[in-house]
């Protein structure tokens, strides 16, 4: 403002230099230019005098006593000029004019050859001199467009507003008006409502002279000053009476011009308002829908209810894949996509000059990061339970099967067992068959005590199902127990039937040594035997091929002990062939049953020609198992390849991310540029991700739990990935939001590249931060005296650091330097420009807003404004004032 007024009082001082050389010429003033001064001079003058009842007929008569001119100089003033003299002889004339003329003189002017006796005489030229100095004062002095004034701004100012009219091209203040369609254009610009330039002809100057007079005269309260004939038929047209009729277009429509500014400044205030209404609605809908999905989502990763299936357990875990693959992707963007739009907000409020938003309560990005971090610490531990109730499921599944197999057979050795033991056969029977059935029993108590070994397995195997929460426990537990009460039976029926034999024996005496022996041998080789049939179809489970080779080394040596168990077999079969023997040589009828075992020779062949067909097909199932364990091996190796490749490209692209936003080189959008193309190489990555997601879901399928070839695991992969995401969408947020801070607050990219040299020379450990003592070390190198400002330092720390983190961010230090020289709307801005549109009035109506603003801010400012409280509002007068402070948090719409 200083420098214009400045400016304003060179260009009227160069004006006053330029009057002197103009009045000497003037001695000789051309008659049609002193006819044309008169004419507008007079009317000029009346056009203010009119405002205080009177006015003048001859412009030399009626200012010589002095008193009009006063008068003249207080309306177009609002000052009051020393009491005028009220004698009618010369010298009070003379006193009264040099009043007037010294209140000119007070206001900067320098008259130039104007003396009090010119006047009072009636000089003609030196009065019209007098007068024009009074116009140049007060009517174009204060004139300014685009850093000038005075004559030169009101002739910018006509070239601004005639430009786009054809026909028109104003150099001057004196033929460029001879046609009158500059005049025309001015009226039409303004109030396109009272001409129709379109009909106007440049070779009718008269008519459009005599248009524009008559219309602003009519409209515009502008009186006639000027006679179109005198124009037209003047080679040249007096200069100081088109300047002064034009400063009246001028400065009627100056307040209008005024108006359209201000509604425009408060249309862009509202227009700020709305769009950020409408983004604090979105964040709080997402954020709504976002925290209602964690809500559904956390009681179904919490629920730890186990199936009792298998078929069961993995619908589950497909069911969780499917959450992870498809669901929550979407949702972390989602969120993601939610700080973004909040961090934006928060950019666009400050630069707006606005305050801060609040969400609703529960809905701060805090309360969502800590419903996610729930979401994630339930989430953690639900595969891990998936995938060990599927281990304890194909446990127990193997168990049951065992458990099974080994009932079944110990209840087909046991079918007929007890009937056996309660016989009483020794009472009718010979010494012989008593004998017999002796040593029958015996061997029967020594087959009972090999298969002690059996039922305690089965009693251990029930136990683990039953420790292992097996869904059918009560079956296995009753079939247990049936058979440990029918084992405890067998063990008092066999000591009932040794007691009984044991009376009786003593009256036997013959024994067949052969078949005792036969019987002895028989019975622990069909014994092995049984046990090798069973090993040799037990089932197994095995997780690696270091397993099923110790299963195979096993299988070796039982198969290294078969030549010994055929030698045993021979024996056995060589004692029956000797009892044989025996009996052809003595002619000894054999009844063909051996009195002390069931087992015949046929018996240990059929069982020996069992196991020696076991056995290929135990190689057959152990060599297939080998094959299988080496296609999971491959899988372990495929998986852990790719893993080894992806696991270390994520952690490098984090790294790269986090050097590319502390650099220096290049622009924003340079830096913006490269970002986005490190996000769309990202994406293209993602083909990988997914192509690892298929060989784990293979692995998993297959039952393959743990890979010793890599560290990574596919949940590790998969936090790596969504991190990598998140971290390179917030860089660009960054970015975007430095650009719009650059861009709000009018910073240089030079500017911006020294604020970001010096942010990363104190960014000492290059995390994109600075400790406080770092920052004031930066501030002290800038030029801030901080050596025992501690107070200053302490509110600097607040404004960039209100969460008191203890670090400053980049864009943190951005606003903080630029913050003092944004120029932005205020509260009081906002409220004169509705002051200008009230017309100086202390509350608005609605019909002004109506008329002023565009139709949808009119009405955004009705609805919101309060009923305005006042002795002299008439119904329906609205408050601005606090309507214009809520805007800017200071009171409540």
């Amino acid at each position: 403002q200083q420098q214009v007024h400045c400016t304003g009082h060179k260009n009227l001082a160069e004006a006053y230099m330029t009057q002197e050389e103009d009045w000497d010429r003037d001695l000789l003033l051309d008659p049609a230019w002193e006819k044309q001064q008169r004419k507008t001079f007079t009317a000029w003058c009346n056009s203010h005098l009119r405002k205080a009842g009177t006015q003048i007929e001859n412009i030399e008569e009626d200012f010589r006593n002095g008193l009009k001119l006063m008068l003249l100089l207080e309306v177009i003033s609002g000052e009051r000029l020393p009491k005028p003299d009220k004698g009618k002889m010369r010298f009070h004339k003379i006193a009264n004019v040099n009043k007037a003329l010294d209140f000119i003189c007070s206001k900067g002017v320098k008259l130039v050859s104007i003396g009090a006796e010119e006047i009072v005489d009636g000089n003609v030229k030196m009065t019209l001199g007098m007068i024009w100095t009074i116009i140049l004062r007060f009517a174009i002095q204060d004139i300014s467009v685009e850093e000038t004034s005075a004559k030169e701004g009101l002739l910018l100012w006509c070239q601004r507003k005639t430009a786009p009219y054809r026909n028109v091209n104003v150099q001057n203040f004196h033929i460029s008006w001879k046609d009158g369609l500059a005049l025309c254009a001015l009226i039409h610009r303004h109030r396109p409502d009272l001409i129709d330039y379109s009909k106007l002809r440049k070779d009718d100057p008269v008519g459009n002279l005599n248009t524009a007079f008559e219309v602003a005269e009519k409209f515009l309260d502008i009186p006639k000053m000027l006679d179109a004939e005198d124009i037209v038929n003047t080679p040249k047209p007096d200069e100081k009476a088109i300047m002064t009729y034009v400063s009246c277009f001028y400065h009627a429509f100056a307040g209008a011009e005024q108006a359209e500014t201000a509604a425009n400044r408060i249309c862009k205030v509202l227009a700020v308002n709305q769009e950020n209404e409408k983004l604090m609605e979105e964040y709080e809908k997402l954020a709504s829908e976002l925290l209602e999905w964690i809500r559904r989502t956390i009681p179904w990763l919490e629920n730890r209810a186990a199936e009792q299936t298998m078929r069961a357990m993995q619908q589950k875990l497909e069911d969780f894949r499917d959450y992870r693959r498809i669901h929550k992707p979407p949702r972390v963007q989602e969120k993601c996509q939610l700080e973004i739009n909040f961090n934006t907000l928060q950019t666009k409020l400050r630069l707006s000059n606005r305050p801060a938003f609040m969400p609703s309560e529960g809905k701060m990005v805090s309360d969502i990061a800590n419903a996610w971090k729930g979401l994630e610490q339930v989430e953690k531990g639900y595969e891990e339970w998936l995938l060990t109730e599927i281990r304890r499921l194909e446990r127990l599944d193997h168990l049951a099967e065992k458990f099974k197999q080994k009932c079944n057979m110990h209840e087909a050795w046991t079918s007929g067992k007890e009937d056996l033991l309660s016989q009483k056969d020794y009472e009718s029977a010979s010494l012989m068959e008593i004998r017999a059935l002796m040593r029958k029993h015996e061997a029967f108590e020594s087959d009972l005590a090999a298969h002690q070994d059996r039922v305690e397995q089965i009693a251990a195997i029930a136990q683990e199902l039953n420790e292992l929460d097996y869904h059918d426990a009560a079956t296995v537990n009753a079939r247990c127990q049936g058979i440990c009460d029918q084992w405890d039976n067998l063990g008092t029926l066999t000591q009932k039937r040794r007691d009984s034999l044991e009376r009786v024996e003593k009256l036997w005496e013959t024994i067949d040594q052969l078949y005792l022996e036969f019987a002895k041998r028989a019975a622990p080789f069909n014994n092995w035997m049984d046990g090798a049939m069973e090993d040799l179809q037990d089932m197994f489970i095995v997780h690696s091929i270091e397993e099923i080779q110790s299963l195979i080394t096993a299988h070796d040596q039982f198969k290294a002990t078969l030549p010994e168990a055929d030698k045993e077999r021979m024996a056995t079969m060589g004692i029956h062939n000797e009892i044989l023997k025996i009996a052809q040589t003595y002619g000894i009828k054999l009844s063909g049953i051996n009195p002390y075992t069931n087992l015949s020779p046929q018996d240990i062949s059929t069982k020996w020609d069992t196991v020696k067909h076991l056995v290929p097909l135990r190689d057959q199932m152990l060599q297939e198992e080998v094959a299988r364990q080496q296609a999971n091996e491959r899988l372990r190796r495929q998986f852990a390849a790719q893993a080894n490749i992806i696991g270390p490209w994520i952690q490098t692209k984090m790294e790269e991310i986090s050097h590319v936003s502390v650099d220096i080189a290049g622009s924003l959008e340079e830096q913006m540029n490269s970002l986005k193309q490190y996000e769309q190489n990202i994406i293209n990555y993602k083909s990988n991700i997914d192509k690892l997601e298929g060989d784990h879901q293979l692995s998993q399928e297959s039952l393959i739990f743990d890979n010793k070839h890599t560290n990574y695991t596919m949940e590790h992969i998969r936090v790596g990935w969504e991190q990598l995401l998140t971290t390179i969408a917030r860089t660009i947020n960054e970015v975007e939001n430095q650009i719009l801070t650059r861009d709000a607050k009018g910073i240089s990219q030079e500017q911006l590249n020294e604020f970001r040299a010096s942010f990363n020379h104190f960014d000492r450990k290059r995390n994109g931060m600075m400790d406080p003592d770092d920052f004031r070390a930066c501030l002290i190198s800038m030029g801030y005296d901080l050596v025992s400002g501690e107070v200053e330092f302490a509110r600097i720390m607040t404004l960039v650091d209100p969460n008191n983190t203890g670090v400053v961010t980049f864009q943190a230090f951005i606003d903080f330097m630029t913050r003092e020289t944004a120029e932005t709307d205020t509260a009081e801005q906002v409220m004169a420009s509705f002051k200008i549109l009230a017309s100086d009035k202390n509350y608005i109506t609605v019909d002004e807003l109506r008329r002023e603003l565009p139709p949808e801010q009119a009405e955004y400012c009705i609805s919101r404004m309060t009923r305005y409280i006042g002795p002299d509002s008439p119904p329906g007068a609205l408050d601005y004032i606090s309507f214009s402070s809520a805007l800017y948090g200071e009171s409540d719409l």
